[in-house]
């Protein structure tokens, strides 16, 4: 399984470790700050279970979301009935992005975005962004440097996570390619479920990430059209980033 569709197992852990309106690193209330302005459609891709895109409609934005995962998605509209709220959400990669309206915002949190495996897909993917949006519409993307990369083919990792029932769900996985000429690396993981000390769901997936250097990745908004932009470290706007750890993100404008 690639992770451009999200199981069932994934799911429930990051419902459980992401929870709505759970800020990581101060990006809820960063792209609410950003968006205050933005009277027009807001489109988020990679929406998931709806972890920005609720407190976004809570906030009176009208914001549409689309996910490949079905498992994502229907966790998505469990949230928003159960709140009452409405949003359009389309299930699509991104890669095959078919979208009749247009948007005067579209942003992607927490480094989504690097999941787009290839690169020749991932710069079709910002083109499409761009025909989206209408004259000054924003982009803002979430990037990453993949800190935790390692050469180390053998060393696996493992995590645990005991949900509010009593169940437990571990992940554990290794990295099996890592190419830094080409930015990008492979791991191969499986989730188990454990309930009463009897594994009773099992799932595996394949975590592709590409990375872009900071300069780089202003370079390929700029060549597709994009203008004004302002690139701003771990969620405070306009301040440049110093380290690799830290997340990086951008705002650009079409003119």
């Amino acid at each position: 399984m690639s992770l451009d569709a999200y199981g069932q197992l994934c799911n429930e852990v990051y419902d459980f470790t992401k929870p709505i309106g759970h800020s990581l690193g101060g990006d809820i209330q960063f792209y609410l700050q950003r968006l205050q302005s933005c009277d027009g459609r807001i489109l988020e891709p990679m929406v998931g279970s709806g972890r920005l895109l609720i407190p976004l409609l809570e906030a009176g934005h009208v914001v549409d979301g689309v996910d490949a995962s079905p498992d994502m998605l229907a966790s998505c509209r469990k949230r928003l009935e159960e709140r009452n709220l409405q949003s359009d959400l389309y299930e699509q990669k991104l890669q095959d992005l078919n979208l009749s309206g247009h948007y005067d915002a579209i942003i992607i949190l927490t480094g989504s975005f690097l999941l787009i495996e290839k690169r020749s897909e991932s710069i079709q993917v910002l083109k499409t962004f761009y025909d989206l949006l209408n004259r000054g519409g924003r982009l803002i993307v979430d990037l990453e440097m993949p800190a935790n990369v390692t050469f180390d083919f053998e060393r696996e990792w493992t995590n645990a996570y005991t949900l509010p029932n009593g169940d437990v769900i571990t992940h554990q996985g290794r990295t099996v390619e890592a190419d830094m000429f080409d930015q990008n690396f492979i791991a191969l993981s499986r989730y188990d479920k454990w309930r009463d000390g009897v594994m009773i769901q099992s799932e595996h997936e394949r975590f592709a990430m590409r990375w872009y250097g900071v300069e780089e990745f202003r370079y390929i908004l700029q060549e597709i059209g994009f203008s004004d932009v302002i690139l701003s470290a771990d969620y405070e706007f306009g301040v440049m980033p110093t380290s690799s750890k830290q997340m990086f993100t951008y705002e650009a404008v079409k003119k």
